[in-house]
């Protein structure tokens, strides 16, 4: 199994979906079908760091960069790297603004985030636990009837 993927696209909308997109497909190759929340959750990362790089880190006709990487069993690195080292991160705390909660959600969705510095550009990284969280339902015993029990 192929515990990394790197892959460049167009810094546009669409380069975005295709991101999202990608990320489903690996996660589903590496045992997280679409219906769980890790395959959700790393969707969502990655939809969120990618709309950042298209939106604030975009120069024109430069690519971003997506690379997935499985750090042990327990654990996905998701890496955006775009070619703007120039803008720096920062968390919107205007309640009333339209955009800037990306970070927000990636901080609420993953066990760490940074940023890292590149010769040209930055990649804004984010790790997320590969372990599907215990439902309430498969916590739950059903009720069973007694044998001599008639409904």
């Amino acid at each position: 199994m192929n515990a990394d993927i790197s892959t460049h696209l167009p810094a546009t909308p669409r380069g975005a979906r295709q991101a999202r997109h990608l990320a489903a497909i690996q996660l589903a190759a590496w045992g997280h079908p679409r219906h769980t929340e890790v395959n959700a959750t790393a969707q969502q990362v990655v939809a969120e760091l990618a709309a950042n790089a298209v939106t604030h880190g975009r120069v024109p006709g430069r690519d971003f960069a997506l690379r997935l990487t499985l750090t042990g069993e327990d654990t996905l690195r998701i890496e955006v790297s775009d070619a703007r080292a120039d803008r720096r991160l920062r968390y919107v705390t205007d309640p009333d603004a339209e955009g800037g909660r990306a970070l927000i959600l990636v901080t609420l969705l993953s066990q760490a985030w940074g940023v890292t510095e590149r010769t040209v550009g930055k990649t804004v990284w984010a790790e997320i636990p590969l372990k599907e969280p215990e439902s309430y339902a498969a916590t739950i015993t059903p009720h069973r009837a007694s044998p001599d029990h008639h409904t």
